[in-house]
C-alpha cells in the first residue's frame, strides 16, 4: 500500500499554519505587559507560519485527494510531534526555557493537556509567553485536527479518518450527519464554556489575564496556571467555579452540546455520565470525611479541597489547591488509583475514561452468568443497547496494553536513576494525562530535576496517552506498513 505523502505533508503543513496564528494571537499580552518577549513570538510565529505555508502550498493541488484511514493515523500523530516540535521555539528564543529537552517536554505537556512541568518559578515567566503556554493545552484541548476537519472541507478533503483517529474515547458521537458539523458544534460548546468560566472568574476578582488562562487550561483539563501555587492562590469562590468547569470538561462535549440545547433527559440517560456523576459524589464524602476527622481544619474547608482534587484528577486537570500527598498514606494511595480512571469517552479529559471501565466490569461480572451458562448469548449492554464485541475486545485490549505500558514505563524510569515513588508516579500521571504525581513530581513539586532521558520518555508516554494508545502504536505495528 502507498502512503499519499502529499496529502500528509499538506495537512501537517496546515496544522503548522494555524500553529504559528496561534503565536502570533499571543503578542498583545506581550505589547500590553511591555516584558519584551514579543520578539520570541514574532519570529517563532513567523517561521512555524512559512514552513507550514511551503508545506501546505507545496502540495495544495495534488491530483489525489483521497485520504485513507492509515495516512489519517500518520497525519494525527505527525501533526502532534510537529506541532510540539515547532511550538518549543518560543521558549527558546525568549531564554524562558532555553533547554530544547525541557521545552519541548514543556510544550508536548502542553497540546496533550498533561500539565506536567518543568518550570520551577512560573510567576516569573514572560506574561505572552505564559499566555502561550496556556493557549497550547486550549488548543490541544478538543484537538487542533478537529478544528481542522471543520476547515478541509473547503479543500476539498474529507475528514472522518481524522476525526476518529483523534476524538477521545472509543468511537465519537455524532451530532450531526457531516463530521464537519460535528467538529464545528464541538467548537461552539468549548468556546462558550470557556468565555463563561472567565467571567465568573472575573467576578470573583480574577485579573482577566488570570482568568483567560485558568479558562482556557481549565477547559482543556490541562491544569497550566499563572501561580506558583496553581489554585491554592485563589478564594474558595474561584476554586469552586474551577471546580465545576472541571467537572464540564470531564463530562463528553456530545452531553454539554445538548445542554445548551435543553436536552437534559439525554444527558441522564447516559449511563457513564451518571457513574461520573454518582462516583465523584461518593470519592468526595469518604475523602471529606477522612480530612475532617484526620486534620484539623473546617468541614467546609476539607469538602472543598476534597471535591476540587478529586475532580482534578479524575478529570486529568491536574490542578493543585492542596498536597494530597500529605493528607494520609490511605488518601495518597487514592489519588493514585484516580489517575486511572479518567474522564468520560468525547471530553477533553485523558485517562483510561470512565466508560471503558464500565464495559470491563460489566464484561467481568457477565462472564460469570456465561460460565454457568455456556450456550446463552449474553451480551454486554451500555445505555439499554448491546455492546459490540468488536468494542468489547477494544476496551479489553485497551487496558492490557495500558497497564502493560505503565508496568514497563515505570521500569525504564526507574533505570534512569529515578526512585521507584516517582517513576510510577511520573508514568501514571504522564500516560493517564493528569499532570502531578506522586514522590519528586507530586503537586508542589515538578519534573524539572528528571534526567534528560526520562523526560523524553515521558514525552512520549504523554502522546500515547493523548492519542489514546492505539494511534501511536499501530505505527510501529509490520501490519501498519504492509504493501496491501
Amino acid at each position: 500500500m502507498r502512503f499519499n505523502f502529499k496529502i500528509i505533508v499538506s495537512i501537517v503543513g496546515l496544522l503548522l499554519i494555524i500553529n504559528g496564528l496561534a503565536m502570533l494571537l499571543c503578542l498583545p499580552f506581550s505589547v500590553y505587559f511591555r516584558e519584551g518577549d514579543w520578539k520570541a513570538l514574532l519570529v517563532s510565529g513567523l517561521l512555524t507560519y512559512i514552513v507550514g505555508f511551503i508545506c501546505w502550498y507545496r502540495y495544495k493541488d495534488a491530483k489525489n485527494k483521497e485520504l485513507k484511514k492509515r495516512d489519517g493515523y500518520i497525519i494525527v500523530t505527525l501533526g502532534w510531534v510537529t506541532m510540539s516540535a515547532f511550538g518549543a521555539l518560543p521558549y527558546i528564543f525568549s531564554g524562558a526555557i532555553p533547554n530544547y529537552t525541557d521545552a519541548f517536554f514543556e510544550t508536548i505537556s502542553g497540546f496533550s493537556t498533561t500539565g506536567a512541568s518543568i518550570l520551577t518559578d512560573v510567576e516569573s515567566v514572560n506574561k505572552g509567553i505564559l499566555f502561550w503556554r496556556s493557549f497550547t493545552q486550549w488548543l490541544g484541548g478538543m484537538g487542533i485536527i478537529v478544528l481542522t476537519v471543520a476547515i478541509l472541507p473547503f479543500l476539498g478533503i474529507g475528514g472522518m479518518q481524522l476525526f476518529v483517529a483523534e476524538a477521545p474515547g472509543i468511537t465519537p458521537d455524532k451530532l450531526k450527519p457531516r463530521i464537519q458539523a460535528t467538529a464545528k458544534r464541538l467548537w461552539y460548546v468549548y468556546v462558550s464554556l470557556t468565555g463563561f468560566e472567565c467571567i465568573l472568574l472575573m467576578l470573583g476578582g480574577m485579573s482577566f489575564y488570570d482568568a483567560i488562562n485558568h479558562s482556557l487550561t481549565t477547559m482543556a483539563t490541562g491544569g497550566f496556571s499563572t501561580k506558583n501555587t496553581s489554585a491554592a492562590e485563589f478564594t474558595p469562590y474561584v476554586q469552586y467555579v474551577i471546580t465545576f468547569f472541571m467537572f464540564l470538561a470531564g463530562t463528553s462535549f456530545t452531553l454539554n452540546y445538548f445542554a445548551f440545547k435543553g436536552k437534559f433527559r439525554s444527558i441522564w440517560k447516559s449511563e457513564e455520565f451518571r457513574y461520573y456523576l454518582s462516583g465523584t459524589s461518593i470519592f468526595t464524602v469518604i475523602v471529606t470525611i477522612t480530612l475532617f476527622i484526620v486534620t484539623d481544619q473546617g468541614l467546609e474547608k476539607s469538602f472543598r479541597d476534597s471535591i476540587f482534587q478529586i475532580v482534578s484528577i479524575i478529570t486529568t486537570t491536574g490542578y493543585a489547591s492542596a498536597d494530597y500527598t500529605s493528607w494520609t498514606p490511605f488518601l495518597t494511595l487514592l489519588f493514585f488509583v484516580f489517575m486511572f480512571i479518567g474522564g468520560s469517552a468525547g471530553s477533553t479529559a485523558g485517562g483510561v475514561k470512565i466508560v471503558r471501565h464500565t464495559i470491563l466490569l460489566k464484561n467481568s461480572f457477565l462472564e460469570l452468568k456465561r460460565q454457568l451458562h455456556p450456550s446463552a448469548v449474553i451480551p454486554v449492554r451500555l445505555n439499554d443497547k448491546a455492546v459490540s464485541q468488536n468494542i468489547t475486545y477494544n476496551v479489553l485490549a485497551f487496558i492490557m496494553i495500558y497497564v502493560g505500558i505503565f508496568a514497563t514505563g515505570s521500569v525504564i524510569i526507574a533505570l534512569t536513576g529515578v526512585d521507584f515513588m516517582t517513576s510510577i508516579g511520573a508514568v501514571a500521571t504522564c500516560l493517564g494525562n493528569v499532570g502531578p504525581g506522586l514522590g519528586e513530581v507530586g503537586p508542589v513539586d515538578n519534573f524539572a530535576a528528571l534526567p534528560s532521558i526520562s523526560k523524553w520518555i515521558l514525552a512520549f508516554l504523554m502522546l500515547l496517552g493523548r492519542l489514546e494508545l492505539f494511534t501511536v502504536l499501530m505505527l510501529f505495528s509490520p501490519y501498519f506498513w504492509n504493501k496491501v
